[in-house]
């Protein structure tokens, strides 16, 4: 398990991390309290976003919390790797919008002594699993999973409920359009809500 109080870990060249939950669990907030490490430790760090992600700002990445680091967004998972070069710690937001061609990406970056550090949904509103996602948790050399608290009960949640209408599986938006949910307030949802407003 990943230990940031572990020299070994934290100086260990080559490395994918992971970290990925539902909405609102503080997935953006732990990317940037590692990167703002490798920064205080002299570490070149470059940061990349998908371009379509522009709910808070077009060039930082910025969690629900509105800290910020300046990032690059980027079209195609390919341009990282012409951006990142001569670079100690690559991190990546919103993993689950990029092209499947990341995971390729990320494995490239570590086989050549870069630490990688990714941010991500697992699942959809659909509780399906998002993107590459998947397959970067399967590469990683470390996977956190973190979770929100359920609006409904406050126990710990892992699933983002959707509560507009819309059925394509990209949908940005924020506590307006999203809820976090555990498991059991999610199934009841799913059992016994209204359909939900259609907002667009």
């Amino acid at each position: 398990m990943y230990n940031e109080n572990n020299p070994n870990e934290t100086q260990r060249k080559g490395r994918i991390e992971v970290i990925c939950g539902s909405m609102f669990s503080g997935k953006t907030e732990e990317l940037l309290r590692r990167l703002r490490r490798a920064k205080i430790a002299r570490q070149k760090v470059e940061i990349f976003k998908p371009v379509i992600d522009v709910r808070y700002s077009q060039e930082e990445v910025v969690s629900h919390d509105k800290n910020s680091i300046l990032s690059t967004p980027v079209e195609h998972s390919s341009n990282i790797l012409l951006l990142a070069s001569e670079v100690e710690v690559v991190g990546v937001d919103e993993a689950q919008f990029f092209d499947k061609g990341l995971t390729d990406v990320c494995q490239q970056l570590a086989d050549q002594g870069i630490r990688v550090i990714v941010a991500g949904l697992d699942m959809d509103f659909k509780r399906i699993p998002f993107g590459p996602m998947p397959a970067l948790c399967a590469i990683a050399d470390d996977v956190t999973k973190v979770h929100a608290i359920c609006v409904r009960c406050g126990s710990l949640a892992c699933y983002s409920h959707r509560i507009v209408a819309g059925e394509k599986q990209v949908m940005l938006g924020e506590m307006h359009e999203y809820q976090p949910l555990c498991r059991k307030c999610y199934l009841q949802e799913q059992l016994f809500s209204t359909p939900p407003i259609n907002k667009f």
